[in-house]
């Protein structure tokens, strides 16, 4: 989320009024939802709690949650309390000293949270009603009574924000209805949250208010969400949405699936290509496919995977394979994917590596899911940088999940989170060296910080590092990354050299034959095709053309095999180049078996 998101949570569970039914969810409702807009990979607001509050401290903290706001700014508004209607029709919500003869001095009015909606600069305000209205008061409560209805939706849409502005209200129920705390309206149970919250917090936690799987929760998903939700528990309550909002607005990010694409179809005419009866042709689309496939658009990118992915499925196995190299080079490749912060000390400030993730650009659209709540994830231009929680001491072992549009991978992280450490001695003031005198001077240990003595003019010790354990394992592992192309160039080397003797075996297998012709009866074939010397290239093409294939089978095997030693460039070539030989070696080595067979066949008659 690239906006400035901020949310209030106002929860009274407590009245000093004995008319006004001690609620038991507000509690409850409060610390669940503010734990799940506060999640960085989930809803990323700023959330702000209020806990059985005055009037006048509701008040306040409303106003300046609405005040000083810009238009880049989202702001979201939850109730979870009492609503009481005045004689004259008014909506009040009830704060823990409302006095319900006394709604307009003790109570916070609907008009109040109406106009501050109303006057912010904020770009979208969006409100959360999960209370108790006064139309349901009038049935079953003898202190607390109202008649009428309570038209929650229209007080609100009274007065609209100012043009450009964004709002939406949702309440958990209509007018005349009661919001239902668990299944029941008694308070003889533990404490849970309510139904409607309930269904937002899980909605918004699981993902599964995600109906659309874009990887984003918006307004319009999970009011649906919730509606079916409420509606399942309990078919008397009935919540309600109003909204004036221009785009859609995503609440937050989903758990759910890989990330969706709304995909661009590829043009008509390589439609008709992927089609064709012709091989060649169909050949064709897939390399023009596998161009759109690296596109910066992303529903273009996506239309020619959802077409490539079609072509691997049912086309024959050599265009099948063209198109599955192309789906190669999209998988999720982050570099590194094993972070060790090694040790460190509790307290300290959140420490940060950064990974980057390869390939063309639908490759690198993914979605990070942390699955520690010490772990915290922030996009970057090439990647991710991954921050480490040092609050609690232990090793810490946990995963990063990634999802992209088609394919998963996961990023593990370790550290250890030690006691902090002690403050160390203080070393005197260092004399100025012209005296003579020793000055102190800290040299880093292993276990601590050591003070020592050396004097000015000392003759200094060569620093030396010697080759760590790391860093060796970090030539080894460059030398395997290496491995692959190089074999993949070898292959490809052998491929063409495949193709340039064939040439030379058909040229002189030409020659011969034409000498027989000219030889008339007394000629012989086999002496002919020594002369022009066609047998050992044809030898020498078979030979290659057999080795080019294993080495490139072994170089995309070990692609394959040892994927985290490889970038995403490295794979891409591998396959590209391994690809090529493959379509040189193969049509070359059938083409030399069929003429040596046929110099086998022919020259015993001719």
């Amino acid at each position: 989320m690239t906006d400035s998101r901020h949310a209030l949570i106002i929860a009274n569970d407590q009245y000093a009024d004995q008319g006004l039914k001690k609620l038991r969810a507000p509690a409850q409702d409060a610390a669940a939802l503010e734990k799940v807009l506060h999640d960085p990979q989930i809803g990323d607001f700023e959330v702000g709690v209020v806990h059985n509050a005055s009037a006048d401290l509701m008040r306040r903290r409303i106003q300046g949650f609405f005040n000083d706001r810009s238009r880049a700014d989202t702001l979201l508004l939850h109730f979870s309390c009492h609503g009481l209607k005045s004689e004259s029709g008014e909506l009040y919500f009830a704060a823990s000293d409302t006095d319900p003869p006394l709604l307009a001095a003790t109570a916070v009015p609907s008009q109040f949270v109406r106009s501050c909606m109303s006057s912010t600069r904020a770009g979208r305000t969006v409100l959360f009603l999960d209370c108790c209205y006064g139309g349901a008061f009038s049935r079953g409560s003898s202190s607390v009574r109202a008649s009428g209805e309570v038209n929650v939706l229209e007080s609100f849409a009274k007065d609209e924000p100012a043009s450009g502005r964004g709002w939406a209200v949702i309440t958990a129920s209509d007018s005349m209805e009661y919001a239902f705390e668990g299944n029941q309206l008694a308070d003889n149970s533990a404490a849970q949250p309510s139904v409607f919250t309930h269904a937002v917090v899980e909605g918004l936690e699981t993902g599964e208010a995600d109906l659309d799987e874009d990887g984003e929760v918006s307004l319009d998903d999970l009011y649906e969400y919730v509606y079916r939700h409420v509606r399942e528990q309990n078919p008397h309550q009935t919540p309600k949405k109003a909204a004036e909002m221009h785009g859609e607005l995503h609440l937050a990010h989903s758990r759910r699936g890989r990330i969706k694409i709304v995909a661009i179809p590829s043009p008509l005419s390589l439609q008709v290509a992927m089609n064709s009866d012709d091989v060649l042709t169909r050949q064709g689309a897939v390399m023009e496919l596998r161009r759109r496939l690296q596109h910066t658009e992303l529903p273009v990118a996506e239309g020619a995977r959802q077409h490539l992915e079609e072509v691997a499925r049912n086309d024959i196995q050599q265009i099948a394979d063209l198109a599955t190299d192309a789906l190669n080079e999209i998988r999720l490749a982050p570099s590194p994917d094993h972070l060790d912060f090694g040790r460190l000390p509790r307290g300290s400030p959140s420490r940060k590596q950064a990974v980057t993730m390869h390939g063309p650009p639908l490759a690198r659209h993914c979605m990070a899911q942390p699955q520690k709540s010490w772990l915290r994830v922030d996009p970057t231009l090439s990647g991710l940088e991954v921050h480490v929680d040092t609050a609690a001491e232990g090793h810490l072992s946990g995963d990063i999940v990634l999802k992209g549009v088609a394919d998963e991978s996961v990023i593990h992280v370790e550290a250890v989170v030690g006691p902090a450490p002690e403050p160390g001695p203080r070393a005197e003031p260092a004399p100025d060296s012209s005296d003579g005198l020793t000055r102190p001077r800290h040299v880093p240990n292993s276990k601590r910080d050591t003070v020592v003595l050396e004097h000015p003019h000392a003759p200094r010790r060569p620093k030396t590092r010697p080759m760590t354990t790391a860093h060796q394992t970090h030539t080894d592992q460059s030398s395997l990354s290496r491995r692959a192309p190089v074999l993949a160039g070898a292959a490809l080397t052998l491929a063409a050299a495949t193709v340039f003797t064939l040439i030379w075996a058909i040229a002189a297998a030409v020659g011969a034959v034409v000498e027989r012709g000219h030889a008339g009866p007394s000629g012989n074939i086999e002496d002919d095709v020594h002369t022009y010397g066609a047998l050992p290239p044809l030898a020498v093409c078979l030979i290659t053309g057999a080795v080019a294939l294993v080495i490139g089978a072994f170089a995309r095997h070990d692609v394959g095999a040892r994927q985290e030693h490889y970038t995403r460039q490295a794979a891409s070539s591998t396959y590209t180049l391994t690809s090529i030989a493959k379509w040189l070696a193969i049509p070359a080595l059938i083409l030399a078996a069929l003429v040596d067979i046929a110099y086998l066949v022919g020259s015993g008659y001719w």
